[in-house]
């Protein structure tokens, strides 16, 4: 939360005062969810106003900020505060001072950790949404934060056309004359045959900026695009022109803008990955707060580092059929990247039938600097496969779960379904055998997808599956736990498929290996679990020690109850069910099983000792309040 954000409106003067100090609150409690006393936040939140605040006023600010929930009580006999669990705040939090050395009293106070400038642009924005559904403001957001990068790349480029117009050693040197020099700045030509997009003065943020709290700021906006497209041909039809309609209030668009321009994106002032990575960040906080909603355009990120982890592109085409908002091709790039590889090393393919996260994609793509072939338009890869005739070295996907409106109906008798005609209520095989069918020979695909592919037998399910493994491409099995996704909360698995199995190591052909990580995982909510970097780290490890890839650590040996490397036959002898924990086993238990009368009556004793334990407890703190001369 930063002080360029506030509640207030000019229409609600009347309100101003208490939504004001509403915020001032959240600025001065401490950044890292520690309480402070009231006394000290009412002295913080005078010092804050530049005013005294009296005690009534106090609480009735807090009080109307405890039923919000944005702080929650904390223990004290004169009452304290904390920011709640989420919120952000504490920008113009006061350390209190040290004690004096060699006193002995009071204790130092935790150093508060450092903010993440994303953290804090996000805390701002998503105050400014107000109660605007996320999935609109998502667009308003991120289409403002690419309006915003395409200006800075622009203005970044004018001056390297100034410094080369004014060079004696220039091929494009234009002489002294400072007047040819400007008119040099919007010549187009010098932008174009750069790949830089032109930018019409009155579309520069500059402009839009000093126009902020104007009340037509959403119309000017809306302009700037039009003429964006006018002029860039292949952005025609692929910006949202959606500001002068949005319900948004125009300050708040206006406070918008201002947040925006906080950050600088241009690489002269050494920040060309920042608007990338806010970008990447904006989209996973928009997806947690969208929840069931998020599916469509995004996939958590350490699912896709996982896939990306196993399959190590290092080199070679690169193709998701539905790729959302592009968050498989960016970790793709970092892999690429941090391997010591050139990002043109890969290139980029995908396809995406939502017009709306087709456009997200692409805006991430440019922001993030990466060349790619996302289609000529949003279209569905079952109806209308952009690359035809293309075949692919990785692919990654991560499909509607148990998809029932792909429209099978329609695709009798397609050349795709090698293995056997997908059911025309549930989409899992069609993507599984349109990804094996745009496989190169030596290619491999990482797929993410509801566990019931693993052992359904509807509709002729078992026998594609069957099929899929006596044709030896099923390479990988993973199963992972609940929890992953916003809008899943059902266990998940990953499918690793290739057409050549003695590729990349070890010949592995006729086998598959089967590895079960249920237990993997850490909550950081109560309906959220994130795969660590140790986790991920497992997975890929066991993978590439069975491939004997050169990736690999370690030699690879079956693990009960985690890995096992299972053939054909041994997968035919479960009726080709592929879920992992039916071949990994499970660890030997030691201790017997607890008949369940003698459990009962245990728990039972338990309980009644455990409720007159704590009768005998508050009888006890009842007795030492009234010592000290409180009524109870």
């Amino acid at each position: 939360m930063t002080n360029s954000a506030t509640l207030t409106t000019p229409e609600n003067e009347d309100e101003d005062l208490g939504e004001d100090l509403g915020d001032l609150l959240l600025e001065v409690l401490p950044p890292d969810g520690s309480t402070i006393g009231n006394l000290s936040a009412r002295e913080a939140l005078s010092r804050a106003a530049e005013r005294q605040i009296s005690e009534e006023e106090y609480e009735a600010v807090k009080d109307k900020a405890l039923t919000l929930g944005l702080v929650v009580k904390g223990r004290g006999r004169g009452g304290s505060i904390a920011l709640a669990e989420g919120i952000e705040g504490g920008s113009r939090y006061e350390e209190p001072s040290a004690p004096a050395a060699g006193n002995g009293r009071g204790r130092a106070k935790k150093e508060a950790p450092a903010k993440d400038f994303k953290a804090v642009l996000w805390a701002s924005a998503n105050k400014l949404r107000s109660r605007m559904d996320a999935a609109v403001y998502k667009h308003l957001v991120l289409g403002l934060i690419f309006l915003k990068y395409i200006s800075d790349t622009f203005v970044e480029h004018q001056q390297k056309v100034l410094q080369m117009v004014g060079d004696p050693e220039s091929d494009y040197y234009l002489g002294d004359d400072p007047a040819d020099h400007q008119e040099a700045l919007e010549d187009r030509d010098y932008y174009t045959q750069e790949n830089v997009f032109w930018v019409p003065a009155d579309a520069r943020w500059e402009f839009l900026r000093a126009r902020a709290k104007q009340p037509e700021i959403g119309q000017l906006i809306d302009q700037a695009l039009v003429s964006i497209e006018k002029d860039n041909p292949t952005l025609r039809g692929k910006l949202d022109k959606i500001y002068g309609s949005t319900p948004l209030d125009p300050w708040r668009l206006g406070e918008l803008v201002d947040l925006i321009s906080q950050i600088g994106f241009g690489k002269q002032k050494g920040s060309g990955d920042v608007l990338g990575q806010v970008y990447e960040y904006f989209l996973g906080k928009f997806a947690a707060a969208e929840g069931k909603d998020a599916g469509e355009f995004y996939t958590p990120s350490h699912i896709v580092k996982t896939l990306v982890a196993v399959l190590s592109p290092h080199r070679g085409r690169v193709y998701d059929p539905c790729c959302g908002s592009g968050g498989m091709f960016i970790q793709s790039e970092k892999f690429v990247k941090s391997h010591g590889g050139k990002i043109d090393d890969i290139s980029i393919y995908g396809q995406e039938s939502n017009p709306t996260t087709w456009r997200l994609a692409l805006m991430n793509m440019a922001i993030h600097g990466f060349a790619s072939d996302l289609g000529q338009e949003p279209a569905d890869t079952f109806a209308k496969d952009q690359f035809m005739d293309q075949k692919f070295d990785y692919i990654l996907a991560n499909p509607q779960f148990n998809d029932s409106d792909w429209g099978g109906e329609r695709y009798e008798g397609d050349k795709r379904w090698k293995y056997g005609r997908p059911p025309v209520g549930n989409a899992n095989f069609a993507w599984l055998q349109h990804i094996l069918w745009k496989l190169a020979p030596e290619g491999q695909a990482g797929i993410v997808l509801a566990n019931g592919s693993m052992t359904s037998n509807q509709s002729g399910e078992g026998e594609i599956r069957e099929a899929m493994v006596k044709d030896d491409v099923v390479e990988i099995m993973v199963e992972l736990p609940d929890k992953l996704f916003y809008n899943f909360k059902g266990p998940v698995c990953l499918w690793f498929l290739g057409k050549d199995k003695t590729k990349r190591g070890r010949n592995r052909k006729g086998e598959t290996l089967f590895i079960n990580a249920r237990s993997m995982g850490t909550m950081t909510t109560r309906v959220d679990r994130v795969l660590g970097s140790e986790d991920i780290m497992l997975i890929a490890d066991t993978i590439h020690a069975w491939r004997g890839s050169e990736e690999r650590s370690k030699d690879y040996i079956n693990i009960t109850g985690f890995c096992y490397s299972g053939t054909i036959k041994d997968i035919e002898s479960k009726d080709f069910v592929l879920t992992p924990s039916r071949y990994v086993g499970t660890e030997e238990q030691t201790d017997e099983v607890e008949p369940f009368e003698q459990k009962m009556l245990r728990l039972t004793t338990l309980l009644k000792q455990q409720r007159q334990r704590q009768s005998e407890l508050e009888q006890k703190i009842e007795d030492i309040i009234e010592r000290l001369g409180y009524e109870f």
